[in-house]
């Protein structure tokens, strides 16, 4: 298990007051909740440390606000305490009161939806800052382990993730816990290293008045990393989603959803070279998102690694940095409960 805090929060049940958790007649719940681009995740916690249960995963798209979303899955599981408060992780910048997701239709006010949901409290949070939060409270084995490396709790570590776009936060030790910082930087430049990848580049210009690291590095970005590279070879695109693009490389059946995924994964090592490289994140890099985990095989064999430990001007800086793939379930909803007990 990795190291805990040195300084460890108070549980949520102080918090909440809850008393003893044994009796169901007096047990608080929080919500947490993950709210992507495509997905919003929910579940209900009365102890930081614990599991998220009732865990649900519904469409953002099938509701118009959060609070919606919310009150839809209070009432998928009936008999159980309305939660008191909540934190909920978003894709997106978080400032102030209102809150516009970045690959979602959402738009809303805090102090507005806690009102309508009667919380006492409702934190939000960087859903890459929940996700880099959950890091130290995971068991080993919800980590995959890419190349060497080794990982250091006492210097700063990053986490990123493609999914429905590109992820990024820091992760820093302190007396009073551990704390995240969040960033956009999945905005900043695609950190392009060879031929084949700036002919890439220079269509995807064609099509998109900017190019960053998530028009290529996210589910979305794979289908035009894809297309791009189908156009540059002149043959016609067969596949429409990541999955089958994936599936095509890991069965060998096409030659262009090979060449697809090596781009997408040298292009992503160096991506998170230069973000380890910002950070200075000596502790090490996380991969997380929704596509990764079940694409680890491919990239444990791919040019990742490489790319990565090559991609900072100074010689050995990245060598045993470790890099790994977060493959447990729901993990920002950890990460969630630890920042409201945090808080």
């Amino acid at each position: 298990m990795p190291a805990r805090s040195p300084h460890p929060v108070r549980d949520i049940a102080d918090f909440l007051g809850a008393g003893d958790l044994a009796a169901p007649e007096r047990e608080s719940l929080c919500l947490v909740a993950d709210i992507g681009g495509t997905n919003a995740r929910f579940g209900l916690v009365s102890d930081s440390r614990d599991e998220p249960r009732e865990v649900r995963n519904l469409r953002c798209a099938d509701y118009p606000d959060l609070v919606a979303a919310i009150e839809d899955y209070l009432g998928r599981i009936p008999g159980l305490p309305r939660p008191q408060a909540a934190c909920v992780a978003v894709a997106g910048p978080v400032h102030g009161d209102r809150i516009r997701l970045t690959n979602a239709a959402w738009d809303f006010s805090v102090a507005d939806s806690r009102r309508r949901l009667g919380l006492t409290r409702l934190d939000l949070v960087n859903d890459f800052s929940a996700l880099a939060l959950a890091v130290p409270q995971l068991p080993r084995e919800g980590f995959v382990r890419i190349g060497n490396g080794v990982r250091r709790y006492d210097e700063p570590m990053a986490v990123i993730g493609p999914g429905t776009g590109l992820g990024v936060a820091g992760l820093l030790r302190s007396r009073q816990g551990w704390i995240p910082i969040a960033g956009e930087g999945g905005h900043s430049g695609l950190p392009v290293g060879t031929e084949d990848e700036a002919e890439v580049a220079r269509f995807l210009r064609t099509e998109h008045e900017v190019v960053c690291a998530e028009t290529a590095l996210s589910g979305p970005g794979l289908v035009r990393l894809y297309r791009a590279v189908c156009a540059v070879r002149g043959v016609a695109a067969k596949y429409e989603w990541p999955e089958q693009i994936c599936a095509a490389a890991r069965d060998q059946a096409d030659p262009l959803a090979v060449a697809t995924m090596d781009m997408f994964f040298g292009l992503l090592g160096a991506f998170a070279g230069g973000v380890a490289m910002i950070f200075g994140a000596r502790g090490g890099v996380l991969l997380g998102g929704g596509i990764l985990p079940e694409m680890a095989d491919l990239l444990a064999a791919s040019d990742f690694r490489r790319r990565f430990v090559e991609s900072s001007a100074l010689p050995g800086y990245l060598d045993d940095v470790a890099t790994e793939i977060i493959v447990a379930s729901t993990p920002a909803l950890r990460g969630a409960a630890y920042r409201l007990a945090q808080r």
